[in-house]
């Protein structure tokens, strides 16, 4: 009778098992050493100064991740606010929209009383004013009104809050010409709309958006248009009086308009600039 030794895998393969085991091991131990944190042992400083020398580089992503480890490893330390203050442009220029926005106003809760909070208002309008595809960029190629205004009218709130709180800034003046920007384009987006609901007979819409456009944004180039859409839809209603006041006014402030010539037709889109 065989022994139940005999069943049992023979010294060969056992020691080729052995061999596939151990290389095995040995695959694990290098993937574990090559993911290792080169970064692990360095201190506050190392970090901050490889981080300025990736943004100097332009390798945007490497310094979002060096000023996060230099926030997570040393929280209290100087190094950690000035990481703080620079991870909102690094994540921007980095196109992490969300993350840049979350950082300005991450800093801005921490620290309200920094000296260069005011920075960081004017950045969170700045990126906020660009992610309206760049404004004034991309306003020749694309119809506006194809766009989300949300982005606009929170670049105009930051600004806004800039200008108030710090009106001796030095990013004052230019939040300022950005806003009378954003004002005069989001007065041109409710009347491109006001536009699209009288070519499709919607009279009512049409009167509410542009008499929103007057009262929201008065003294804009686009309150003519608008006037001349109120008056239009107001003469499509039958609301006699209200066309006749709205006529007056329009023609008081606009003796010369266009408009009266001819009438709502675009022989060129609103927004092409040139």
């Amino acid at each position: 009778m065989r022994s139940l030794a005999a069943f049992g895998p023979s010294p060969a393969l056992f020691r080729l098992l052995a061999g596939i085991f151990v290389a095995f091991i040995l695959a694990g131990c290098g993937s574990m050493s090559s993911t290792e944190d080169e970064t692990a042992g360095w201190s506050a400083g190392r970090l901050y100064a490889e981080a300025k020398d990736a943004q100097a580089n332009g390798t945007w992503d490497q310094a979002a991740k060096l000023l996060e480890k230099l926030e997570a490893r040393f929280p209290y330390g100087r190094f950690a606010q000035q990481a703080q203050l620079e991870l909102g442009y690094v994540y921007w220029k980095a196109n992490e929209t969300g993350s840049a926005l979350a950082a300005c106003d991450r800093f801005i809760k921490l620290h309200p009383n920094h000296p260069a909070v005011d920075y960081v208002y004017y950045l969170k309008g700045l990126i906020n004013f660009n992610e309206d595809l760049g404004l004034v960029g991309y306003i020749s190629d694309q119809n506006p009104s194809e766009r989300d205004p949300k982005a606009a009218r929170e670049a105009f709130e930051s600004f806004r809050e800039l200008v108030t709180r710090f009106p001796d800034s030095k990013y004052t003046p230019d939040a300022l010409k950005r806003m009378e920007f954003l004002v005069n384009t989001l007065a041109s987006l409710e009347v491109n709309v006001a536009h699209y609901y009288m070519r499709r007979g919607a009279y009512v819409a049409a009167a509410n958006r542009a008499q929103f456009a007057v009262k929201t944004y008065p003294r804009t180039p686009a309150t003519e248009e608008a006037m001349f859409i109120l008056v239009s839809a107001y003469d499509k209603l039958g609301l006699t009086d209200l066309r006749d006041d709205a006529d007056r006014v329009l023609r008081t402030n606009f003796p010369d308009s266009r408009f009266f010539r001819d009438g709502l037709e675009r022989k060129t889109p609103w927004w092409k600039l040139w």
